[in-house]
């Protein structure tokens, strides 16, 4: 295998990979990434056996073949090497070594056999439908913040992903849960999601495929069946596992009596539980809200560092309320609002609070209290 290729393309699409392959491996090849010449380009390919990225870029092949090389190193020197370079990758005749060559530099690296690369089959797929970057971003974006990090629960270790019907009007919803807080998010049913069965979509998948498409400008080609997933966009491919496991009934945790509406200035709130928050302690994190009629005050306190109240304007004219919260899932929630104003549900002081926004109904979050 000999090709040729800018740094830029190769640089791309070994940034977009080499985030899959694990730095610690007990199996040699998984820190392998394949690099597979053809007439029409080059085709890399990372896994961890759980998620398989194939990405495609331009390049001039003297000769066709594949060979495997150490991901991390590869990435590291290309990083390195300077902007513009021409790099050339040759495996010849050697096969268990690669030689790059750009300008006067020149690296040979320990190569292992393509027969040992596991490759990834996605098997059949029955459902396919096409979804835009941009509402895929934002789905992605806006409940993947409460995903659990417990391992315990696996089937809480993802987005659960489903079709619903509200009002006979059929929506995909995204939801994410760990149990403390809860997002769950809407949008339009693309044409031919319907009849797709519920799935769960693994942390390291979700958190993979939203550096992938960031610089997306087009549609998201996404296909699935009960246990596995494919997105394909821009030269980009990413097969996943899905998680063996059933979501809870979440809809049991949305209250739906909670008439204390408040109304208050999304990024003034943040900034003011923030401040607050640089005195709670290190392990609660809690900030309390005590609410009366249009004045929210923060307080917070801790034996060590000592106490912060905080006092700002809100829209609120049901009976006095004091409510305790972990500042950091306040934040979380807070920067997901994308209005000027977020709209806080209670119930009471003890009872699960919903949190809107104004300018768009299709998210809505839910947040347990603590005691402060």
């Amino acid at each position: 295998m000999k090709l040729t290729i800018e740094r830029a393309a190769l640089l791309r699409s070994l940034n977009h990979i080499q985030s899959v392959v694990e730095r610690r491996n007990t199996i040699p090849i998984l820190a392998n990434v394949m690099v597979e010449a053809n007439d029409t380009g080059v085709n890399l390919t990372a896994t961890d056996m759980d998620i398989s990225i194939v990405e495609s870029a331009e390049s001039t092949a003297a000769a066709t073949g594949a060979t495997t090389a150490p991901a991390h190193t590869l990435y590291d020197i290309v990083r390195k090497l300077p902007d513009g370079s021409q790099i050339e990758l040759d495996s010849g005749g050697d096969s268990d070594r690669l030689t790059l060559s750009a300008g006067r530099s020149r690296f040979t690296l320990a190569t292992l056999p393509t027969a040992d690369f596991p490759t990834m089959s996605a098997g059949e797929l029955p459902h396919s439908f096409a979804v835009p970057a941009d509402d895929l971003r934002a789905l992605v974006d806006r409940t993947r913040f409460a995903i659990s990090t417990e391992e315990t629960r696996y089937y809480l270790n993802g987005i659960y992903l489903h079709a619903v019907e509200i009002d006979s009007v059929p929506v995909l919803r995204a939801v994410a849960t760990d149990g403390h807080r809860l997002a769950r998010v809407e949008m339009p049913m693309p044409d031919g999601a319907a009849g797709m069965p519920g799935i769960i979509i693994p942390r390291k998948t979700v958190n993979e495929l939203r550096k992938l498409i960031d610089e997306c400008e087009g549609d998201v080609e996404i296909s699935l069946s009960d246990t596995k997933i494919r997105f394909a966009f821009d030269g980009t491919v990413l097969t996943s596992k899905l998680i063996d496991g059933t979501f809870p009934d979440y809809e049991k945790v949305i209250p739906v009596n909670n008439d204390k509406l408040l109304e208050v200035d999304c990024r003034q709130f943040a900034e003011a539980v923030d401040r607050v928050a640089t005195i709670s302690t290190e392990r609660s994190r809690s900030v309390k809200l005590e609410v009366t009629d249009n004045s929210l005050t923060l307080s917070a306190s801790s034996p060590d560092a000592g106490s912060a109240t905080e006092e700002i304007e809100v829209s609120y004219g049901k009976e006095a309320l004091e409510i305790g919260f972990n500042s950091k899932y306040l934040l979380d929630i807070a920067q997901q609002v994308e209005g000027d104003v977020a709209q806080v549900l209670f119930a009471d002081g003890a009872s699960p609070t919903i949190v809107r926004d104004s300018a768009d109904g299709s998210a809505l979050y839910v947040l347990m209290p603590m005691r402060v």
